[in-house]
């Protein structure tokens, strides 16, 4: 069972309004001194449920809201609410501008979760999964580094390394991270495809380092594969056929960075 409370920033304001009328000692920004331990008493309900009447066991979730004035999370809900959860979507309105939804931010955001749930991960999918996001993010992390780089002085100053770490980013922003919720295939995508398109990612970011340290200078050779395109369509593959086209994928990508290291063939 999931519990939604939108959102507890209106709820800290009006019971900021309430202890103000009762004359109650005001805390950070007017607000009362027990905000956090209030706070705490309906996050601390979630977790494992044993249900009372049977044997019967089963999971709460809590999500709470927080809308802060400006989006300024230094405020004291933002921070008292931060203190107590584990795990924190910081939702971007940059990327609902750009429509990349959903727009959660992936550097802000985090899980305090990954140490607890790895031996899960490991066992289920494989060692590959966490180490896979765990490369995910350094990319993405390197990617934010380089835009302001790039806003200086514009991404062909570059080197191709770099460059190709621009584009290995941008297909996990676009190809993996975005989600169309209109889209049947899109909307929900099981663990092991989300495994394997991110597999097919990073193995394209390999294979194109690999042939820049072997002489390609020409990296627009390597951004213009096929693979590279259907690597963009891979996620509305229906979920019966995607081990199969995966690794068709994988193949042709192989296949065609290789004959670019050769020096042969047209692509």
């Amino acid at each position: 069972v999931a519990v939604i409370a939108d959102s507890t920033s209106r709820w800290a304001e009006a019971l900021r309004e309430m202890s103000g009328r009762l004359e109650e000692m005001p805390g950070e920004e007017g607000y009362p001194a027990y905000l956090a331990s209030r706070l705490a008493q309906f996050y601390e309900r979630a977790g494992a449920v044993e249900c009372l009447g049977g044997a019967r066991h089963g999971s709460l979730t809590a999500i709470g809201a927080v809308s802060p004035p400006g989006g300024d999370t230094s405020e004291p809900v933002s921070q008292a609410t931060m203190r107590i959860v584990k795990v924190f979507w910081g939702l971007d309105a940059s990327l609902a501008y750009a429509r990349h939804f959903p727009a959660i931010n992936w550097l802000t955001s985090y899980s305090l979760y990954l140490d607890t749930l790895k031996p899960w991960y490991d066992n289920a999918f494989g060692r590959d999964f966490m180490q896979n996001r765990e490369r995910a993010m350094a990319l993405l992390q390197e990617e934010a580094e380089l835009q302001e780089i790039v806003k200086l002085v514009g991404q062909d100053s570059l080197s191709a390394p770099d460059r190709l770490t621009l584009e290995t980013a941008r297909m996990i922003r676009e190809d993996f991270l975005q989600q169309n919720a209109f889209n049947e295939l899109d909307s929900y995508t099981p663990y092991e495809k989300q495994g394997r398109l991110m597999e097919l990612i990073l193995s394209y970011n390999r294979l194109c380092r690999e042939a820049l340290d072997k002489g390609v200078t020409d990296i627009q050779k390597l951004f213009a594969i096929e693979a590279r395109e259907h690597i963009g369509r891979a996620k509305t593959v229906p979920a019966d056929e995607y081990a199969q086209k995966y690794t068709q994928i994988s193949e042709e990508m192989a296949y065609q960075i290789g004959d670019i290291i050769e020096g042969g063939g047209e692509q």
